[in-house]
C-alpha cells in the first residue's frame, strides 16, 4: 500500500519508520518575508534610528490585539500613531506615515522555502500556523499561496498566539496527526519551545537550509 500523502486529505497514511506525520509551519520569517527598506528610509528623512517604528508595533501591548483578533490593522496604525508622534515633537501626521508604510510593506515567499514545503506535502499534510492578522486569506492570495496548506491556522481566528502552545496543538488536530508526530517550523526560539511541551519535533528556522534538512527524505 502506498504511503504517500495526497494533499487535500489530512491525516497521514500509516508509514513504518516515517519521521514525522504532519508538518506545521510559520509564516513570517519562514515563507514570507518583508521589504522594510522603503520604511526605514522614512524613518532616516525623519529623524529617526531605523527599527523605531517596528520597535513600537511590535511591543505587545501594540501588537497583541491585532494578531489576537481584537482591532483591525487600521486601528493598530492609529496605535502605532499615538506613541511614535510623541517622539516627532507631535507631528501626527508623518508618524501616521511611518505606521502606514510599515503595515502597507511589501512582502514576498521565499520560492525554495515553498518549493520544499510543496514537496513535503505530497507526503504529509502541511498546516501553517501563524501569529496573523484577520488580513491572512487576502495576504495569501497576493502571494499565491491559497493552495499551499491543508489548513491555516491564525492567531487573529482563533483569538490565541503563539508561544501560546494552544495554538500548536489547534494546528496538529487540523492535521488530524498526535502532537508528538508533528514537525514544527519557526524562526523564534520560544515558539519552537512551546511546541516542545506538547511533544512536537521542533525546528528553529534560520534559512532554507534548515528546512531542507529537517524535512529529511521528504524535502
Amino acid at each position: 500500500m502506498s504511503s504517500r500523502h495526497t494533499p487535500g486529505h489530512l491525516g497521514a497514511a500509516p508509514a513504518e519508520n516515517r519521521p514525522y506525520d504532519a508538518v506545521l509551519c510559520d509564516l513570517d520569517n519562514v515563507i514570507r518575508f518583508y521589504d522594510t527598506a522603503p520604511l526605514a528610509a522614512l524613518e532616516r528623512a525623519a529623524g529617526l534610528a531605523e527599527g523605531t517604528t517596528m520597535e513600537i508595533a511590535y511591543a505587545p501591548e501594540i501588537d497583541l490585539p491585532l494578531l489576537l483578533g481584537r482591532i483591525t490593522p487600521d486601528a493598530w496604525v492609529e496605535a502605532i500613531t499615538a506613541v511614535l508622534a510623541e517622539r516627532l515633537s507631535g507631528d501626527t501626521e508623518q508618524a501616521r506615515a511611518l505606521g502606514r508604510a510599515l503595515a502597507g510593506a511589501p512582502f514576498r515567499a521565499d520560492a525554495e522555502v515553498v518549493g520544499l514545503l510543496r514537496r513535503a506535502r505530497t507526503h504529509v499534510p502541511l498546516v501553517l500556523v501563524t501569529n496573523a492578522t484577520l488580513q491572512l486569506e487576502e495576504d495569501l492570495a497576493l502571494l499565491g499561496l491559497t493552495d499551499l496548506a491543508d489548513a491555516v491556522v491564525s492567531s487573529a481566528v482563533e483569538r490565541v498566539a503563539k508561544p501560546d502552545p494552544a495554538l500548536c496543538r489547534i494546528a496538529a488536530e487540523r492535521a488530524g496527526v498526535p502532537a508528538e508526530r508533528c514537525l514544527f517550523v519557526d524562526d523564534r526560539q520560544e515558539n519552537v519551545d512551546a511546541a516542545a511541551t506538547l511533544g512536537m519535533r521542533g525546528v528553529l528556522y534560520r534559512g532554507p537550509e534548515d528546512l531542507r534538512r529537517a524535512l529529511g527524505p521528504y524535502a
